[in-house]
């Protein structure tokens, strides 16, 4: 039987945890040859030899780490398809006390690591077309009180969506980014972190905030369809759009 993503060569950048990981863990199942990139060397590795997947260490933020990254993983797949870019950090803070250093990491990571890892996917793409998904983010759209910066910087990815998908569409390449709302291993963390009457409120709040189910989704069921989709031929005639994988939280216009 062909699987969906049979002989698709992609990328993953932020593969070592969260969403970025389990994208790692379901693609070669649907026949993609995967190689996933992380800062995180052991983590990703391991994750990568559990999943069949091949692993490169990666340091987004900097542009000879991304460069090299991404020369040995097309060296490794033998060609390009597809980057999925869900490397990415959101530390919180009120707005007026966010330091400098914390804004510039922020920002290196989420916005400078999407520009970089889309140009050197670019030079791999440009001759054949292909795909390239961004993690974007509510927060991006409609502003995070208490995460500022990460709200910035995913702003960033949203305007840089959408100019990439306009002068990258004489190549056959799709720009397109997702905002998901999806449970991961740092959510658990988070609720762990609560007692019993904020995890009650902050549950309350989920179940009006999220139409559909009112909790976050599911990476296997809810996040890796859609990008299995994104990723495939049946995308090719849509570009530098967002995506809300969120339950119907976000409703973009």
């Amino acid at each position: 039987m062909t699987k969906e993503l049979d002989g698709r060569r992609v990328v993953v950048t932020g593969g070592a945890s969260g969403m970025g990981e389990g994208i790692v863990r379901a693609f070669p199942g649907l026949g993609a040859k995967v190689v996933s990139l992380d800062l995180s060397a052991d983590k990703g590795a391991e994750i990568a030899k559990e999943a069949g997947a091949h692993f490169v260490s990666c340091d987004v933020s900097e542009q000879a780490s991304a460069e090299r990254a991404f020369a040995d993983a097309v060296e490794h797949l033998g060609g390009l398809d597809v980057l999925i870019h869900a490397a990415g950090i959101a530390p919180g803070g009120r707005a007026e006390e966010i330091t400098l250093d914390t804004w510039r990491k922020v920002v290196d990571v989420n916005a400078t690591g999407t520009f970089l890892a889309n140009q050197a996917a670019f030079g791999h793409l440009k001759e054949r077309g292909g795909r390239i998904i961004n993690f974007a983010s509510a927060a991006g759209v409609q502003g995070y009180p208490g995460k500022a910066a990460y709200a910035a910087s995913k702003g960033a990815v949203v305007a840089w969506t959408r100019s990439a998908a306009v002068e990258w569409a004489p190549y056959g390449i799709t720009v397109n980014a997702i905002a998901p709302a999806i449970w991961t291993p740092m959510y658990d963390k988070t609720r762990a972190s609560m007692n019993a009457g904020q995890l009650a409120e902050h549950d309350a709040q989920m179940a009006k905030a999220v139409p559909l189910g009112g909790k976050l989704g599911d990476v296997e069921r809810d996040l890796v369809p859609v990008l299995a989709f994104l990723a495939g031929e049946g995308s090719r005639f849509m570009t530098g759009q967002v995506f809300p994988v969120d339950g119907g939280t976000l409703m973009m216009r």
